[in-house]
C-alpha cells in the first residue's frame, strides 16, 4: 500500500525536466527530495517551492557509494522514499562515431546508464522491504530511433530502456512500478551541449513541429508515480509529438 504521504526523490532535480516533475509531484502532495550535483542551483530550486516539505541532496549519480549513503540518510532521518524520478543526464558532443571522443563516450555512459543503475540499486531495497514504490526513468526518443551524430547519447538511453524493462519485470509482483519515458527534445540546459544543426534536426523529426514542454513531461510522470498506476510496469511511454508510433 502507498504511504499516506508520498516522498519523491528526483535526480537532476535542480533544473529542467527534473524540477518540473518535482513541482508536479509536490502539487500532488508528495514530500520532495531534490538531488543534483549543482549546490547553488539546488538552493535556488528549493526556494521556488511553497507550502511543502522540500529537501536537497548534493550528490553525483556516478558515485554509487555517495548515492547509497545519501539514500540511507534520507530514509533514516527524513522519510521512506516511495517515488523516484531519475532525470539526471547529459547529451555530449555531436559528431560521427569514428570521431567521437572516447572520454566523452565513457562520461555519457557513466552518467546516463550506469547512473541509472546506481539509482535503482540504491532505492529498490527500501521499496522492496515496504512492498511499494513507483519509479520513472527518463530515457529519450533517441534511445528508440538512434539520432545521427549522437551515438553515445542514443546508446546510453537505449540502455536505460532495457534496464527499465528488466527491473520492472523483477519487481512486478511487489507493487513496485518501474517505467520509463522517451521524450522528444525539450528546451532545457541540455541544449547548451548540442550544436544548432543537431537541434534543428531534432525539431524537424517532430510532427507537432515544436519542442516538448517540461510541464507536459511532468504531467505524465505525475501519473506514473501515483498509486493509481497500479498495473503498468516495465513499459515505455512516448512523449515524442508523433515522432515515434511504436
Amino acid at each position: 500500500m502507498a504511504n499516506e504521504t508520498e516522498t519523491a526523490l528526483i535526480t537532476g532535480g535542480a533544473h529542467g525536466i527534473g524540477l518540473a516533475c518535482a513541482k508536479a509531484l509536490s502539487a500532488a502532495g508528495s514530500n520532495i527530495i531534490l538531488l543534483d550535483t549543482d549546490a547553488d542551483a539546488l538552493m535556488q530550486a528549493k526556494e521556488s517551492f511553497t507550502g511543502c516539505l522540500t529537501h536537497t541532496v548534493v550528490a553525483d549519480i556516478t558515485d554509487y557509494a555517495a548515492i547509497e549513503d545519501a539514500i540511507k540518510r534520507v530514509e533514516k532521518d527524513l522519510y521512506p522514499i516511495t517515488q523516484m524520478v531519475n532525470s539526471a543526464g547529459v547529451a555530449g558532443p555531436n559528431t560521427t562515431v569514428e570521431e567521437y571522443p572516447t572520454r566523452d563516450w565513457h562520461q555519457i555512459m557513466d552518467i546516463n546508464l550506469t547512473g541509472s543503475f546506481h539509482m535503482l540499486k540504491a532505492v529498490l531495497p527500501g521499496m522492496k522491504s515496504r512492498g511499494y514504490g513507483r519509479i520513472v526513468m527518463v530515457a529519450s526518443i533517441a534511445g528508440k530511433d538512434g539520432n545521427p551524430n549522437a551515438s553515445a547519447y542514443s546508446a546510453s538511453k537505449a540502455g536505460v530502456i532495457a534496464l527499465t524493462k528488466s527491473a520492472g519485470k523483477e519487481c512486478a509482483k511487489m507493487n513496485i512500478g518501474i517505467n520509463c519515458i522517451t521524450p522528444a527534445a525539450a528546451k532545457t540546459r541540455i541544449f547548451d551541449q548540442m550544436s544548432q544543426k543537431h537541434i534543428d534536426y531534432m525539431l524537424s523529426k517532430i510532427p507537432r513541429e515544436r519542442f516538448l514542454q517540461v510541464e507536459e513531461v511532468a504531467d505524465m510522470v505525475n501519473w506514473l508515480c501515483s498509486s493509481g498506476n497500479s498495473f503498468t510496469t516495465g513499459a515505455v511511454f512516448d512523449l515524442s509529438g508523433g515522432r515515434a508510433t511504436y
